[in-house]
């Protein structure tokens, strides 16, 4: 069985609804899922690059999950990519440790829909993270999300019913990687 390791990077996860409710999920499935917390795992942001490899190494498939923020990843993970994704490691004549990895991304976005018009479309947003996992020779698997994501009452756009389905569908995305 595929194991996969699902790296979290939300900054303000106590007031998450919907990667707290993906994490909550994913918990109910420890033989497949290792749920990896960037933020309280680095709270002083300083990242062990070897222990962090060795984690990926250790797993099958990997999944950045993320907020939108400001069109773009939260700071720690970007971080976490830079320190991580090291040359003669994931990348470079001998950087061969991501080559064939199941990649894929799992975003949660506060907007609705039909705020990410051209240019700005999530598949435009996210292109940067494909080229990353391509110029790895990892395996690109797209993104799983979910719009909506706000929760202040005058900003509500989806019902908890639709995150309980998004959170199981996720569970399957992730499966069948």
């Amino acid at each position: 069985m595929n194991k996969t390791l699902i790296i979290v990077a939300h900054p303000n996860m106590q007031d998450s609804v919907i990667n707290k409710r993906w994490i909550k999920e994913l918990a109910l499935y420890p033989e497949k899922f290792t749920i990896h917390d960037l933020y309280s795992t680095y709270p002083d942001e300083q990242i062990n690059v070897e222990q962090e490899q060795a984690l990926i190494e250790s797993h099958d498939n990997l999944v950045l999950q993320f907020p939108i923020y400001w069109f773009n990843c939260t700071p720690l993970l970007k971080k976490w990519l830079d320190e991580v994704f090291t040359y003669g490691w994931a990348y470079g004549s001998k950087g061969k440790k991501l080559m064939g990895k199941k990649i894929a991304l799992a975003v949660s976005l506060g907007s609705k829909k039909e705020e990410y018009q051209e240019p700005f479309t999530l598949t435009n947003l996210l292109r940067p993270f494909e080229a990353t996992i391509n110029y790895v020779n990892g395996h690109y698997q797209g993104a799983f999300t979910l719009y909506g994501a706000h929760t202040e009452p005058d900003k509500v756009s989806i019902t908890q019913q639709i995150i309980e389905q998004n959170a199981k569908d996720y569970v399957q995305f992730l499966s069948d990687l």
